[in-house]
């Protein structure tokens, strides 16, 4: 992915978001509390490595012997896994688990410690798809992949009429690639696109740390279970398969919401790379809120329910967004700006999958003008 021309926010006025900064600084300041997150993020350490590390440490013991019991385990893992990257990781990698520069860059690496690569994830994650979110050609998680399409913009072909069905499957399939293949493709793209550089990192020891964690992390999820306990190599082989499948769906379900539904909009620069809008109310425009009210599916998923105020606000940790989602939530009224929300997650679930059942018999730009044009 080459984006170009270089996109320019409209940036003649800047009000709103001058406003909502005040009011949340103002916040944080009056109830004296920093912007980082506090010892509950360790509880969440706590918790998340355990879902993912007692399964693990109870099928090296080889004493289940049920299937079933296997699969659940793996299950269990597999949630762990995705609540890690949700809940520790994410917060990590936006220098905002910790107000510690060391401790954010070591609990980063829980993404390698579960298959994945942190720089990676910065670079798609922070540089692109928070800058760029939602504009095609740019944003690499609505870019077209394969079989997938998530923007109105991308080529359209006739198989896309059934990804309202098979998205799901290949969500369970996210983690896995990432591991197997993508990370190393990803990785020498952004060093062609000077991404690395950007970053002050040299591809060949970022190349070297990625070798490194995939071969400890294979190492323990394949090789160890083989060499200590008596289960068949098929079945060590399924709850691997079953551990990322389980959790690529999650992450799945949990990010896809946020900006791939009815209400999030996919604008276009013009010929000179230019937005219509500036980079906050671009924000408001693309990106979906789900099942605010629910503080236990909030705490599991690091707060990425609130994703309007994460794309607003991504070095705040997540801890905060539910108290500082009614300041955002005013001050886009205020401004009659759109803030999207889907009262459950159910229906959150429900409007991407109308909006894939959309994007699969829409073809053109033309006849896709309702989902792309801003009031």
């Amino acid at each position: 992915m080459t984006p170009t021309p270089k996109i320019k926010f409209n940036n003649k006025n800047l009000l709103f978001f001058q406003v909502l900064r005040k009011r949340v600084d103002e916040y944080f300041k009056v109830n004296n509390i920093p912007k980082h997150g506090d010892n509950g993020m360790y509880l969440k350490v706590l918790v998340t490595f355990s879902m993912y590390f007692i399964p693990y440490f109870i099928f090296l013991s080889g004493t289940v012997t049920s299937s079933l019991a296997l699969l659940a385990l793996a299950v269990l893992m597999g949630v762990g896994m995705a609540c890690i990257g949700l809940a520790v990781m994410h917060d990590a990698n936006h220098s905002s688990f910790s107000k510690s520069h060391k401790v954010n860059k070591i609990m980063s690496y829980s993404l390698n410690l579960i298959g994945g690569h942190s720089l990676n994830w910065k670079i798609q994650h922070n540089d692109l798809h928070h800058t760029y979110t939602n504009i095609e050609g740019h944003d690499e998680d609505i870019s077209p992949r394969g079989i997938l399409r998530f923007s109105p913009h991308s080529p359209h072909r006739g198989i896309h009429k059934y990804q309202f069905i098979y998205a799901w499957f290949l969500y369970g399939l996210m983690t896995l690639t990432w591991v197997l293949r993508k990370d190393f493709v990803r990785l020498k793209e952004y060093e062609k696109m000077g991404l690395l550089k950007a970053r002050k990192e040299s591809y060949s020891k970022q190349l070297g740390i990625l070798v490194l964690s995939k071969i400890l992390y294979l190492l323990y999820m394949i090789v160890i279970p083989v060499l200590v306990t008596d289960y068949s190599f098929g079945m060590i082989i399924s709850g691997f398969l079953l551990i990322h499948f389980t959790g690529g769906l999650l992450l799945g379900m949990i990010f896809q919401p946020a900006h791939v539904v009815l209400d999030t909009k996919f604008p276009l620069p013009d010929e000179s790379g230019n937005m219509e809008n500036d980079w906050a109310v671009h924000q408001l425009y693309t990106t979906a809120n789900f099942c605010p009210d629910n503080k236990i599916f909030s705490w599991f998923v690091g707060g990425l329910n609130y994703q309007v105020e994460h794309h607003l606000f991504p070095g705040i940790s997540h801890q905060h967004y539910r108290s500082i989602s009614q300041i955002v939530k005013s001050t886009a009224e205020e401004f009659n700006i759109p803030y999207n929300s889907n009262k459950t997650f159910s229906g959150a679930l429900a409007s991407h999958t109308k909006m894939l059942y959309n994007l699969g018999r829409i073809e053109s730009e033309e006849s896709a003008e309702s989902l792309v044009t801003q009031p």
